[in-house]
């Protein structure tokens, strides 16, 4: 089979202007840049506005392991059937970060004749977007430092005089804001910033990988650029030396901030392998803030197409519990049916005692495993949603555990479970989904999110770590308790909860396999992310500044005879 790169580049693409206009959209409401790629302009929402929208699919998981389950490769798969089927159909997904395409991961397009291309150019900048948004955040950093200098150079009286501003007064002991790159550098997680004379003052600070950033939140949960300039008003920098939050707002970078990002909140349409259109838009990780792609993006695509596929990142505990808590409140557009992606190497791997060799047909490990997928079933119904297994195939696989599995899948609530060879097949090895999933969208859904906010933060934390990950409780640090009462004083309790936890498991414990049963789960932070509008929980160890390993994914890229990207 040819590599993934292979095929993209052979594959014979549609001008994007056709792929456009094939969607719906007018001349007047794109941008074309270069043949592949086009940005959707904002004008196009006020004549979308009364079009009724189409059928709403989100693709979602078991938990993940390091044999890759296909969440992406099932997405755009389930698109191309759709496609293929003549129904109208659009996948909206997130832009991929460059850490992880230079990491370990790899890239984002999907794979084997499932995916979106060009995938080089998917992969490595698109279109600008994830840079926007580090040069919108760093500037707010630069910013922040640039006020403790002058205040602290001149006084706050003097201040006044030359600038003709008011005096922040801000504490360089509760600074908010860390600074951001695109890349995996675990040297930059512990840095000190304002060393030599002149450049101060000296303080601690960190960079994060920019998919942490709130402002990537922002640009995910933002309904018009109108909506993005108020968020991003709102974002929480610092606390002065009073305790009152100082805002973008408040410091005066927020309209310049919003200014870099005005041409990121555009969607970029690009199109998969059999032609159908994909718009790619925003990149939050799942694991640290809300793990989907722009309702922007969402917008759009449910207003011209019957069907609209899109994934949350990880788990269902993941990615589509905060489509579900998160991302509804803000879009209003509810899930109308879930596709659960599994393999049977993943459910091995979650069995009490996974086996030596991974492939060879195990049937007491996959039973065992199984309890996990039984678990993302369960949970999804959980939201009134009603939900198609699909069991991505590997070349080894065994049939009479492919068999069992589908059997076993349905018994435990799933409105059906079929194989997927998207990655083999294209659209040919997706119809039977993507038959399927149209069976399930003619189910009545009675969707459901897990928990009213208005209750409290403490409240939407429980019912989130009980109902929502089977726990028996949480607990608060001290530095928790403390941030709790800021929040509440800030009148922020009521907003949804976003959980950083591992996506390798249902808990906050990555080796805790399978469907773990009465843990607690350790609250070590609560951040407020008042322009996203979320409050982050921090579970455990959370990284947001990933390292590169022993062997990183770059070593294989570089650039042919041609000068076409080969590697990636």
């Amino acid at each position: 089979m040819l590599s993934d790169i292979e095929i993209s580049r052979q594959t014979l693409r549609r001008p994007i202007a056709d792929v456009a206009q094939s969607l719906g959209l007018a001349s007047h409401e794109y941008h074309t840049l270069g043949d592949d790629k086009a940005k959707v302009q904002l004008n196009v929402l006020p004549r979308l506005a009364d079009n009724p929208c189409g059928k709403f699919i989100v693709v979602t998981a078991v938990n993940p392991t390091p044999y890759g389950e296909g969440k992406t490769v099932t997405s755009i798969g389930l698109t191309q059937a759709l496609h293929a089927l003549g129904k109208k159909v659009c996948v909206c997904l997130r832009q991929p970060s460059m850490g992880p395409v230079f990491g370990v991961k790899g890239g984002a397009a999907g794979g084997g004749y499932a995916q979106v291309v060009p995938m080089e150019e998917l992969n490595l900048h698109l279109t600008g977007d994830i840079h926007a948004v580090s040069s919108a955040h760093n500037l707010a950093s630069a910013a922040l430092d640039a006020r403790l200098h002058h205040e602290q150079r001149l006084g706050a009286q003097e201040f006044e005089r030359q600038s003709g501003l008011p005096a922040l007064n801000i504490d360089p002991e509760r600074l908010l804001w860390p600074r951001v790159t695109d890349h995996n550098d675990r040297a930059l997680r512990q840095i000190t910033v304002g060393q030599g004379r002149n450049n101060g003052p000296e303080h601690g600070n960190a960079f994060m990988i920019t998919a942490a950033s709130e402002l990537m939140a922002v640009l995910a949960l933002s309904r018009d650029v109108h909506d993005m300039r108020r968020r991003i008003g709102q974002l929480l920098l610092a606390f002065d030396k009073d305790g009152q939050a100082v805002t973008a707002e408040k410091l005066g970078v927020a309209g310049a901030m919003t200014a870099v990002m005005r041409q990121a909140i555009e969607p970029t349409l690009m199109q998969t392998l059999n032609g159908a259109p994909c718009l790619i838009h925003a990149g939050p990780f799942a694991n640290i803030a809300h793990g989907n792609s722009s309702i922007i993006a969402d917008e759009v695509a449910l207003k011209l197409a019957d069907y609209v596929v899109t994934e949350g990142g990880f788990g269902s505990d993941m990615g589509f519990e905060k489509f579900c808590n998160i991302k509804t409140r803000a879009s209003g557009h509810q899930p109308d049916c879930a596709v659960l992606v599994a393999t049977l190497k993943a459910l091995k791997s979650h069995a009490a005692t996974p086996p030596a060799d991974i492939n060879a047909s195990d049937m007491d490990a996959l039973q065992q495993g199984f309890a996990n997928l039984a678990w993302h079933v369960a949970n999804v119904r959980r939201y009134g949603v009603p939900v198609v297994v699909a069991i991505n195939r590997f070349p080894q696989d065994c049939e009479q555990e492919l068999a069992w599995l589908r059997q076993a899948a349905i018994e435990a609530g799933a409105a059906d479970c079929v194989v997927s060879d998207a990655f083999a097949k294209g659209a040919e090895g997706a119809l039977a989904l993507a038959q399927a999933v149209t069976r399930a969208l003619a189910q009545p859904a009675a969707f459901r999110p897990l928990y009213d906010p208005q209750a409290g933060l403490e409240a939407s934390l429980a019912s989130l770590v009980e109902l929502g990950y089977g726990a028996a409780g949480f607990s608060l640090s001290e530095t928790a308790q403390q941030q709790l009462q800021e929040i509440k004083a800030l009148g922020a309790d009521t907003l949804p909860v976003c959980m950083a936890k591992t996506p390798m498991s249902i808990s906050h414990d990555p080796a805790l396999k399978g469907v773990p049963k009465q843990f607690v789960v350790p609250i070590n932070e609560l951040k407020l992310n008042a322009g996203a509008g979320f409050v982050t929980a921090l579970a455990g160890n959370v990284m947001t500044m990933p390292g590169l390993g022993l062997k990183p994914g770059y070593l294989h890229i570089d650039i042919d005879a041609d000068g076409n990207v080969c590697g990636l």
